[in-house]
C-alpha cells in the first residue's frame, strides 16, 4: 500500500499495538486453537472499532509457526483484522515467526502483499527481516515524526558460545543511525519525533526496572533479553530522536519507564489463552498498547486498552529494588 501517513486534523495520530498474537490455523492438533484464535481475532476488531487507530502494529510472533501446518494461512488470519478494517498495518517478526519451516523473509514479502499494509522492503545489506521506517507528514505533507521498525531476530546465532535469544545487529544499527541522520538533516538540523518498534526486549529494560521508577508490571521473572548488548539503546540516546521504544515478547510484562530521556515500553500480549508463559491470564489481562502522537512535540500518550473494554490510563507504580546476582 503506498499510502502517507498523516496527523490527523487535531494534530494526532494513534497507534494500536497487538503484541504476540501467536495464531495457529484450523489444521492444528490442538482442539482448542481455533477457539483461541477466533477470540483473539474478536479482541482485535473490537478493540479498533473503539480506538479507530490511523496505523495498527503487530509487534512480533505474529503466528506460532512451529505449530502450525500453514503457517502461510497462519499469517494470513493473523492480520486479517487489521486489513479488513482497511486500516494502514504493518508487522515486525518475533522468535516463534520463523520457528517453522517458512523462513521470516519470506513472512515479511507475504506481509507486502496485502493491500492495507505499509511496511517496506529490506534494505540491501542489513541483517534480518522487516527493517524500514515510515514517516509520519503534518498538514504541509512534511515529515513531522518517524516511526522504525526493526527485526530483533530469534535465538543467538552462536548458540555453542552465548546462548539465549538473539540481537539487534550492528549493520542495522548503522541503518537506522544513517537514516536518523537524514532525516535529522531534512529537518533544519532538529531531530524529529520518533518511535522504535522490535519484538524482544533490550538489555536497558531491565535496567529501568531494577533502577528506576517504573509503572505496569512485571510478572515474568525479568525481561527476556538477549545476552549481548550491541549498543541500539546507546545509538537512540546518540542521535535523539526515538522518544520510546515499544517490544512485546514477554507475555507477563506491561511496564514502561524511561532511561536516559527514551521510554521503554512493553505492549500488552493479545492472544487469549488460559496461561500464558506460566502466568495466569487473570493476573494480567490481554489487550493492546495504544499510543497517540501529537503533532509538534517531543512526546507521546499511551494507554492499554483491555480485553474486558476497559481502559488502563495509570498503571501501578513500581519503585526500584535492585539486581539479586546469582553465582
Amino acid at each position: 500500500m503506498n499510502r502517507q501517513l498523516k496527523f490527523r486534523d487535531d494534530g494526532t495520530f494513534v497507534i494500536v499495538q497487538f503484541s504476540d498474537v501467536e495464531f495457529l490455523d484450523e489444521f492444528d492438533y490442538d482442539p482448542e486453537t481455533p477457539k483461541d484464535d477466533a477470540e483473539t481475532r474478536a479482541l482485535m476488531e473490537r478493540i479498533i472499532e473503539a480506538e479507530k487507530p490511523d496505523l495498527i502494529v503487530f509487534a512480533g510472533d505474529v503466528i506460532a509457526s512451529n505449530r502450525a501446518r500453514d503457517p502461510i494461512h497462519s499469517f494470513r488470519q493473523a492480520v486479517a483484522a487489521a486489513e479488513q478494517s482497511r486500516i494502514p498495518w504493518a508487522a515486525i517478526f518475533g522468535n516463534h515467526d520463523s520457528e517453522g519451516e517458512v523462513p521470516r523473509k519470506t513472512m515479511h514479502e507475504l506481509q507486502l502483499q496485502h493491500e492495507y499494509c505499509v511496511a517496506k522492503p529490506d534494505p540491501e545489506g542489513v541483517n534480518g527481516a522487516g527493517n524500514f521506517l515510515l514517516t509520519v507528514a503534518d498538514k504541509h505533507n512534511h515529515a513531522a515524526a518517524v516511526l522504525y521498525f526493526l527485526d530483533s531476530g530469534d535465538y543467538s546465532p552462536i548458540g555453542h558460545r552465548v546462548g539465549g535469544y538473539d540481537w539487534i545487529r550492528r549493520n542495522q544499527i548503522e541503518w537506522y543511525v544513517g537514516a536518523s541522520r537524514e532525516l535529522t538533516k531534512g529537518n533544519g538540523d532538529q531531530p524529529l519525533p520518533a518511535l522504535a518498534f522490535f519484538h524482544i526486549p533490550i538489555p536497558e529494560y531491565n535496567d529501568v526496572w531494577d533502577f528506576h521508577i517504573c509503572y505496569g508490571h512485571r510478572h515474568d521473572s525479568c525481561c527476556s533479553s538477549p545476552v549481548i548488548n550491541s549498543g541500539m539503546f546507546a545509538a537512540m540516546v546518540d542521535m535523539g530522536d526515538v522518544m520510546g521504544t515499544l517490544v512485546g515478547h514477554d507475555h507477563g510484562n506491561d511496564f514502561w519507564g524511561t532511561l536516559h530521556g527514551i521510554r521503554l515500553c512493553y505492549g500488552r500480549s493479545t492472544r487469549y489463552v488460559s496461561f500464558v508463559d506460566g502466568v495466569r491470564n487473570d493476573l494480567l489481562p490481554t489487550g493492546a498498547r495504544v499510543i497517540r502522537l501529537k503533532e509538534g512535540e517531543r512526546r507521546f500518550d499511551t494507554w492499554i486498552r483491555q480485553n474486558d473494554g476497559t481502559v488502563v490510563y495509570e498503571q501501578p507504580e513500581h519503585q526500584p529494588e535492585g539486581r539479586k546476582v546469582w553465582y
